[in-house]
């Protein structure tokens, strides 16, 4: 079993952001990888189909059997991935869950995260990075991570999917309960959804700063 991992919105070297879940699973014995994201990561911006297209490219790269891992906007991109053979599980972290003709605009609502640069693009409004999304970033790792900030093509929020691997797959939601840009009740909608649910008390980038509570959910979802 390999994992593929799929980062979120605004974000580009989407391996920074799954290293150090992915060294405790090399430790393991587990092999992953993670998905560039043309939508942030490529000049032109690509869309939602090419951030799908990227992820399919990685999987099919091996016949190994793989854990397909989302999170936040990575949740719409491995919904219309997963239908992949290679996958044998979604697992959502903190992420958008959605269903045949959702888009990541029908879960808003609330005062904008994000601002339009008026090219297409648009970026996480710098003043709530730190306070919604790292708060429990150490000054060291919020800088690394504050210089991997990007733009992103603004069409992503208001395209619809077009199939739901959830529906056919098994699937897992990582309910982060000190999230604070995506609230826990809101999660928990999405996770309505999912195969099984397990709540950890973490919050948005459990990955980053809690690495041993995901690699440990993972590592239980591969045997």
């Amino acid at each position: 079993m390999r994992i593929v991992f799929v980062h979120g919105a605004f974000v580009r070297d989407g391996a920074w952001w799954w290293q150090p879940t992915a060294d405790l699973l090399a430790r393991r014995g587990l092999r992953s990888s993670a998905a560039v994201l043309p939508s942030c990561e490529a000049e032109p911006r690509g869309d939602l189909h090419d951030d799908v297209a990227a992820v399919r490219a990685l999987l099919d790269a091996s016949d190994e059997p793989a854990l397909l891992v989302g999170h936040s906007y990575g949740g719409m991109v491995i919904t219309q991935a997963g239908h992949h053979p290679a996958v044998r599980r979604l697992v959502y972290v903190t992420s958008f869950l959605p269903d045949v003709g959702q888009a990541l605009a029908d879960f808003g609502g609330g005062e904008p995260r994000h601002v339009s640069h008026g090219d297409g693009t648009a970026s996480v409004r710098a003043e709530l990075v730190r306070p919604l999304f790292a708060q429990d970033f150490d000054d060291v790792t919020y800088a690394a991570a504050a210089a991997r900030l990007a733009a992103q093509n603004e069409v992503v929020f208001g395209q619809r999917t077009t199939e739901a691997a959830w529906r056919v797959k098994p699937s897992t939601y990582v309910v982060c309960g000190d999230d604070l840009a995506t609230p826990p009740e809101k999660q928990r909608e999405h996770a309505a959804r999912a195969t099984d649910v397990v709540e950890l008390p973490v919050a948005h980038h459990p990955f980053v700063t809690r690495p041993e509570l995901v690699a440990e959910v993972l590592l239980q979802r591969t045997r």
